[in-house]
């Protein structure tokens, strides 16, 4: 069963609401035939322009959902094609009222039903549109058929009915559009919501300045690798990395040139490791590089290539052109240890670096 709902209103949740509404659309006219038929039943009106009529109502409603459903209302740019089916079960009500006669009164509830679909998709401006077009359509029908049969249709009776249809028409279009209107406004102000919420989520994670993690969340990354390394008996290395006398460059070039040398070391740092691997600003110029799943010699490799890279750039900011080595230290996490003790390991290899002259990766 659920395969076949699944084949006949798709998967896709976009395309499959808007097959719900046309099926809904064609729900409301197949109640509009059971009452036809109702009163052919009760001899009121003849069976012939009924069964035409029949065909015409729901055969249209059918090629609708056939075009939402095909893919084809995607050239449009209102795809659910939710007004023209408004347009065209308005067009089928104007009929069913000329085919009724005495009773044609109930066709009137199923118009008002019509219009609140409106409220689905519809502007002010659109729902006015289509009221307009209602009351244009009923009144040339109802003009028509007191002309052409005044004893079956009283010009008086019909006029009483023009107004009705003239006044709550446009009202109840009015309103439809309203509500859609409020719809509108609420999905924009959810959608609102959710980027202050993805917004907030990547201030709690990121670093603002160079868009890597922060040093919380990779402290919570590598409690998660520790955790799995202890399940699977697998290592990961970490790197402690350090811009050699960072200090001086801001000195000497002011906060916005330094700033520019992190942005540049960070994106320069995520082009040498793999998707899997976390890069952190873990405080001022210190970076933390986490390499799951990976031995030191390993590991090495690209930091080597990171330290390189780094050394070669000349990084631009405005009229000023500046050059920065980076240290690392290389920390492989061993089986018993803490996280906190590899990360230590990782910058007293740092220090050595530095020590040693920096701009160089050493192993702990």
């Amino acid at each position: 069963m659920r395969n076949l709902i699944d084949l006949l209103f798709t998967t896709d949740a976009v395309q499959r609401l808007r097959l719900q509404q046309a099926a809904l659309a064609m729900g409301v006219l197949a109640a509009a035939v059971l009452v036809m038929h109702w009163f052919v039943w009760m001899g009121v009106v003849r069976a012939a322009p009924v069964a035409w009529w029949t065909l015409l109502a729901l055969g249209g409603m059918v090629v609708f959902f056939v075009l939402i459903r095909s893919g084809w209302s995607r050239r449009w740019s209102e795809p659910s094609l939710m007004l023209p089916q408004m347009l065209y079960a308005l067009a089928c009500c104007v009929l069913a009222y000329v085919l009724l006669g005495p009773a044609r009164g109930a066709v009137f509830p199923i118009v008002m039903v019509i219009l609140m679909f409106g409220m689905f998709i519809a502007t002010p401006r659109q729902m006015l549109g289509v009221s307009g077009f209602a009351v244009l359509l009923f009144g040339a029908a109802i003009a028509l058929a007191s002309w052409r049969r005044p004893a079956a249709y009283p010009p008086v009776i019909e006029f009483g009915h023009f107004l009705i249809v003239a006044t709550m028409v446009p009202v109840t279009a009015l309103l439809a559009g309203r509500v859609a209107q409020m719809r509108l406004r609420l999905r924009t102000r959810r959608d609102e919501l959710a980027q202050a919420l993805e917004r907030i989520r990547q201030l709690a994670t990121r670093d603002e300045l160079t868009g890597l993690v922060n040093r919380r969340h990779m402290q919570e990354a590598m409690a998660q690798e520790h955790q799995r390394c202890i399940r699977s008996g697998q290592t990961f290395c970490l790197v402690k990395l350090d811009i050699d006398a960072f200090k001086a460059v801001n000195d000497a070039h002011g906060q916005a040139v330094g700033d520019a040398v992190l942005r540049a070391l960070a994106q320069e740092a995520l082009r040498q490791v793999r998707t899997c691997d976390f890069v952190a600003r873990w405080s001022g110029e210190e970076f933390v590089v986490m390499l799951p799943d990976t031995r030191a010699a390993l590991a090495r490799a690209p930091m080597e290539r990171l330290i390189e890279r780094l050394a070669a750039l000349r990084i631009l900011h405005g009229a000023e052109a500046v050059s920065v080595r980076l240290s690392g230290g290389l920390a492989e996490h061993h089986a018993g240890e803490s996280v906190e003790q590899t990360l230590e390991r990782a910058a007293a290899a740092l220090d050595l670096a530095k020590a040693q002259g920096g701009g160089r990766i050493q192993a702990a």
